[in-house]
C-alpha cells in the first residue's frame, strides 16, 4: 500500500520544486517534461529518497504521465530500491500498457526484495500474457529460483533461454551458472560457466561461490587465480567468496595475502568483505586482526555485526559480545535470529544461565519466534552447567519436535555431568528420528564408556558400523608459511616425527616436575593403565604443538586447530605446555577457542 500523499506543504517544510509546465501544452513541453521526471525519478531511486519520490509520485498522477511505461518502470525501480515491493506491484497493476520493460521491472523488484515465491509467480503471469523474456527478466527469475534452490523451475527457465537463442548472453548466462551453484548442481554449472564464450564479474563469482558452498575450497581458490590472471576485475562478492574459504580452511597466510588485495582495490570498506575477513581473522584464531577490521569498516551491515559477536563467543570475550549487542540497540540495528544465535551461544560457554534467559526472552521482544537451533542452545546452556532436569523440561515445551541438534546438546551435558541414565533416554529420542550423524553415535558411545560401561559402549560402537557410518577421524593441523602440516593421534608419518616424539618426551618429563598427572579416564577403551598412557600422550593436537615449538620463533602464538574436541586430559595438558615452554598456545577445536598461556586457559576450564 502507497504511503499517505501531503496535501499541501505548510511554510516549515521544504517543497520539491519540480520544474514542470502544462504537458499538454505542446510537443516540445511534453517530452522536456517527461525528460525531467524521468530523470528526476532517476535521481531519486539512486539517492533512495522516500518523501520526494512520494511528491514526484503525486504529480505523475495529476498529470497523467503514469500511463507512459517508461514512466511505470522508473516508479516499480523506486520503491523496489526504497524496500516497499507492495507499492511497485501496486504501481505494476495500475499501469495499462504493460511492455516487456514493465514485466522486467516488477519480477526484478521481487527477486531483489526476497520475494522470490512473487517474482516466479509473476514470471508465470507473464508467458501467459504472451510476453517473451528477456536479457532483463531471465536473470531476474533465475535468481528466483537459486534463492529457493528449485532446480527443477531454473532448469525449465534455462531450456527457455537456449530456444530463445539467449543463452549466449553474458548476463543470461551468468544467472544460470549462479542458479545452478546455488542448487547444489555444481557440474551444471561449470559445464555452462566453460561453454559461455565471454565471461563476467557475476560468472566468474557465480562459480566460485558454488565450490566454495559445497566445501570444495581448492577448486574455488584455484578458479580465483585463474580470474586473476585472466585479469579480471574482481568484485567484493567474489573476494567475499574466497575469504570465506581462506576462513574454513584456517589458511591465514593466503587470507592475508587477499585482505592485502583487498586494500589495493579499495574493497575492504565493503561491509561484505569486512564480514569475511572478521570470520577469517576469528577462525585462524587471531581474534585482535577481527576486531581491527571490524573498527575500520565506516559502514556495518547486519552479517557484520554477527560475525564479530560469534568471534567473539567462540574466543571467550563474554563481556564484549554483550556489549556489542548494546551497540547495536543504540545504534537501531535490528538484530535477528543469527545475532541471538551468537549471544546464546555466548552464554552457554560462559555458564551464564540467567543472562541466556534474558536474551532468549528478548527474541519475542523483537517479534522473533525462537527456532530449533534457539532451543538447542539453551538445552546446551543448561546441561554444561549441570541443569539437566530444566534442559529437559525446555525440550518438552518446544513448540516443535526436538531435532538431532537437541538431543545433541543434552547428551552432551548427560557425558560432563556423568548422568549415563539421562544420556540413555536422549540416544533413544535420537534413533526414533531415523538416520542420524555419526557424531551423534560417538556421543552416545563415548557417554556409556565414561561411565564405565564399555559392553554398552562397544554396542554403540557396533550399531555405528552396521548402519555403515564412520566415525570421523580426529585431526589437528598448523600452518608454516604456505604449507599445512596435518596430524593425527599417534601419527608417525611427517619428515621429523623423530624430532616431535623426543621434544613431548622431553616436555613430558617437564610437565610431570610441574605437577601433571595423566587422566586416563579419557581413554575411552577398556585397555591396560600403560596403554591408556601411551595412548592419551601422543593425540593429534600435542603432536601439532610439539611440531610448532620445534620450528616456530620463540615469539609467535602457536595456534593448533583442530576438527574434533579437545579431550579434559589434553586440555589440562596444554595448560602445562604453555607453562612449561613459555609459549603462547591457541587450540581452535569444533566448538571454541582455548588460549594457553602461562599455565591458564581463556576458557576458565568451562568448556
Amino acid at each position: 500500500m502507497l504511503h499517505p500523499l501531503p496535501l499541501r506543504t505548510t511554510h516549515r517544510q521544504t517543497q520539491l520544486q519540480i520544474p514542470l509546465n502544462n504537458p499538454l501544452s505542446n510537443q516540445f513541453n511534453f517530452e522536456q517534461n517527461y525528460r525531467n521526471i524521468s530523470n528526476l525519478l532517476l535521481s531519486l531511486t539512486r539517492s533512495r529518497t522516500l518523501p520526494k519520490g512520494l511528491q514526484v509520485h503525486a504529480h505523475i498522477i495529476k498529470t497523467g504521465f503514469q500511463a507512459i511505461p517508461l514512466i511505470s518502470h522508473h516508479l516499480i525501480n523506486f520503491y523496489s530500491k526504497t524496500q516497499l515491493p507492495l507499492d511497485s506491484q501496486r504501481v505494476f497493476e495500475e499501469t495499462q500498457v504493460k511492455s516487456s520493460t514493465t514485466w522486467s521491472s516488477v519480477i526484478s523488484c521481487f527477486a531483489q526484495n526476497e520475494l522470490p515465491c512473487v517474482a516466479i509467480e509473476f514470471f508465470h503471469r507473464m508467458l501467459g500474457f504472451g510476453v517473451r523474456p528477456d536479457d532483463h527478466i531471465f536473470p531476474s527469475s533465475l535468481k528466483a529460483s537459486g534463492m529457493l534452490s528449485w532446480r527443477e523451475f531454473g532448469r525449465s527457465v534455462h531450456c527457455l533461454a537456449l530456444k530463445t537463442g539467449f543463452d549466449g548472453d553474458v548476463f543470461v548466462g551468468s544467472s544460470v551458472v549462479d542458479m545452478y551453484a546455488k542448487c547444489g548442481q555444481i557440474r551444471d554449472a561449470r559445464t555452462v560457466f566453460d561453454r559461455m564464450p565471454v565471461r563476467n564479474v557475476v560468472s566468474w563469482g557465480g562459480m566460485i561461490c558454488g565450490y566454495t558452498q559445497l566445501g570444495e575450497d581448492e577448486e574455488a581458490l584455484r578458479l580465483f587465480k585463474e580470474a586473476l590472471w585472466e585479469g579480471l576485475d574482481v568484485n567484493d562478492f567474489t573476494f567475499s567468496s574466497v575469504i570465506r574459504v581462506c576462513g574454513n580452511s584456517t589458511l591465514l597466510e593466503l587470507g592475508k595475502q587477499i585482505h592485502g588485495l583487498c586494500l589495493k582495490t579499495s574493497y575492504d570498506s565493503s561491509s561484505f568483505v569486512g564480514s569475511s575477513l572478521v570470520s577469517l581473522y576469528s577462525k585462524c584464531g587471531v581474534i585482535e586482526g577481527a576486531y581491527q577490521v571490524f573498527e575500520e569498516i565506516p559502514k556495518r551491515n547486519l552479517g557484520m555485526w554477527n560475525a564479530m559477536l560469534i568471534a567473539c563467543a567462540q574466543h571467550a570475550h563474554i563481556e564484549k559480545a554483550f556489549d556489542l549487542f548494546k551497540q547495536m540497540e543504540s545504534m537501531f540495528m535490528k538484530p535477528n535470529f543469527i545475532t541471538f544465535l551468537c549471544v546464546l551461544y555466548a552464554c552457554s560457554h560462559a555458564g551464564l544461565v540467567e543472562e541466556g534467559k534474558h536474551y532468549f526472552e528478548l527474541m519475542k521482544e523483537y517479534g522473533i519466534e525462537p527456532g530449533d537451533q534457539h532451543y538447542a542452545s539453551m538445552v546446551d546452556l543448561l546441561g554444561r552447567a549441570g541443569r539437566l532436569q530444566d534442559a529437559v523440561s525446555i525440550i518438552n515445551g518446544m513448540p516443535m519436535k526436538p531435532t538431532e541438534s537437541v538431543w545433541g546438546a543434552l547428551l552432551t551435558g548427560c557425558r560432563i555431568h556423568k548422568n549415563t541414565e539421562l544420556a540413555v533416554y536422549a540416544a533413544d529420542r535420537v534413533f526414533e528420528l531415523g538416520q542420524v550423524s555419526s557424531g551423534m553415535h560417538v556421543l552416545l558411545a563415548n557417554a556409556y564408556a565414561a561411565a564405565g560401561r564399555y559392553e554398552d559402549a562397544a554396542k554403540a560402537r557396533k550399531m555405528l558400523r552396521d548402519r555403515g557410518v564412520k566415525k570421523e577421524t580426529g585431526l589437528s593441523w598448523v600452518e608454516q608459511g604456505n604449507c599445512v602440516h596435518t596430524f593425527a593421534a599417534g601419527d608417525r608419518r611427517h619428515p621429523i616425527s623423530g624430532e616431535i616424539y623426543l621434544k613431548l618426551k622431553e616436555l613430558g618429563g617437564e610437565m610431570e616436575r610441574a605437577g601433571y598427572v595423566a587422566d586416563t579416564s579419557f581413554v575411552l577403551r577398556e585397555v591396560g593403565s600403560d596403554e591408556k598412557n601411551q595412548a592419551i600422550r601422543y593425540h593429534s593436537e600435542r603432536l601439532a604443538i610439539a611440531f610448532g615449538l620445534i620450528t616456530f620463533p620463540p615469539e609467535r602464538p602457536i595456534r593448533v586447530m583442530k576438527n574434533l574436541r579437545v579431550c579434559g586430559d589434553c586440555h589440562t595438558a596444554i595448560k602445562f605446555m604453555s607453562k612449561c615452554s613459555g609459549r603462547v598456545i591457541i587450540v581452535r577445536d569444533n566448538n571454541r577457542f582455548h588460549q594457553f598461556e602461562d599455565g591458564k586457559c581463556s576458557c576458565g576450564d568451562y568448556w
